[in-house]
């Protein structure tokens, strides 16, 4: 052991510097996180030509005019993005996100066709296969063979 392991205030083990912990959500998947982050950077640039729009109303200047048609314009692109989140995260768990878990009732149903079935080939003779022999078959009734 190093000099420096294990050594600390109070005697106890030192905390590294990265400590792994567990997350308390999953990781959004990454088309979704995609979507997401392209909706953040619309809003954020919208804002901004929104705040600057009102700072040159204030000041009167001429410019207030085109970027006001640019914040109007740039708040239905952010109102698109937030669709688009929506809408990828919603295809998305379509997609992939469904845990197919048969409830108990389908198991119970399952189980139950399960057994009858079992019954059904211990009643049968021994010698019944439930199979078509090969020259009654469905081909050699068609003259195919």
């Amino acid at each position: 052991m190093s000099g420096h392991e294990g050594e600390g205030e109070g005697g106890g083990g030192r905390r590294g510097l990265w400590v792994e912990e567990p997350a308390r959500r999953h990781r959004l998947p990454d088309p979704v996180r995609a979507s997401a982050v392209r909706a953040v950077l619309i809003a954020s640039v919208t804002l901004t030509q929104a705040t600057v729009t009102f700072f040159l109303t204030l000041t009167g200047s001429w410019l207030a005019f085109p970027m006001g048609l640019g914040a109007v314009a740039g708040t239905i692109v952010a109102t698109w993005g937030v669709l688009d989140v929506v809408i990828t995260r919603q295809t998305w768990n379509q997609r992939y996100g469904v845990v197919s878990e048969p409830s108990s009732t389908a198991r119970a149903r399952r189980r139950d066709a399960a057994r009858a079935a079992r019954a059904a080939r211990a009643a049968r003779p021994s010698g019944a296969t439930g199979r078509i022999s090969r020259e009654d078959g469905p081909l050699t009734a068609f003259g195919r063979r």
